[in-house]
């Protein structure tokens, strides 16, 4: 059953095969990402094979690999929304590494028992308000042949970089949700940052099979 559990598995896939973009044109960043996908992917594959011997050095290999194009401290931030700010300095590094470790702990074997994976680019369109902001739509192609769509966003950095700042799979916006559950999280533990951080998993309780149908509907109708 397609849930919560391959909405991660898309979203750290995103995170690995996202290209680092350079120009404003649509037609530009969609090459660009197009060429940064296979090299990424190509990196995936070759490393995946080291993952059941030595998991730690996979992870630091593709962490690397990825450090450049998403911007997993402003993704991090925005999941803690509000209780960033009243955070310090030191627990919200920690839960930068949090996030970043519970996202690949927990979907990494899922992706290499899924086989292999195609990403196709659809298109990129850049934000006719923002010159530096673009959303591209992609296409996650299992082996099986399902197809998933997905869209992420892109923003310029001061430093004219273009990194993913979130991800949206089936309509779903998983950065909202990351940040539905933290809040949440903080409720259960009475305000305890330290312990939301300590406990922090990114599985999110969210059936895709509902949403896909509910949305296959509205279509019919």
């Amino acid at each position: 059953m397609f849930s919560a559990r391959l909405a991660g598995i898309v979203f750290l896939l995103v995170a690995m095969f996202t290209a680092k973009v350079h120009a404003d044109e649509s037609d530009v960043v969609k090459q660009a990402v197009e060429q940064n996908v296979a090299q990424i992917l190509a990196t995936f594959e070759a490393e995946k094979e080291g993952y059941e011997t030595n998991p730690e050095v996979f992870y630091a290999n593709m962490e690397k690999a990825i450090s450049g194009i998403i911007d997993f401290r402003r993704i991090a931030a925005r999941v803690m929304g509000k209780y960033a700010k009243r955070a310090d300095k030191d627990q919200r590094n920690r839960f930068v590494e949090a996030f970043k470790s519970s996202l690949f702990q927990s979907y990494t074997r899922a992706i290499i028992e899924q086989g292999s994976f195609n990403m196709k680019v659809v298109k990129a369109t850049m934000n006719p308000r923002s010159d530096k902001r673009a959303s591209v739509d992609m296409e996650v192609i299992t082996q099986s042949g399902n197809v998933y769509p997905v869209t992420y966003s892109m923003y310029k950095n001061k430093s004219d970089q273009w990194l993913m700042e979130n991800v949206i799979v089936f309509g779903i916006n998983i950065g909202l949700a990351f940040r539905d559950k933290f809040e949440a999280q903080m409720r259960l533990r009475k305000g305890d940052v330290d312990e939301v951080i300590a406990n922090w998993s990114v599985d999110l309780n969210i059936d895709v099979d509902e949403v896909v149908a509910s949305q296959a509907e509205v279509q019919e109708s």
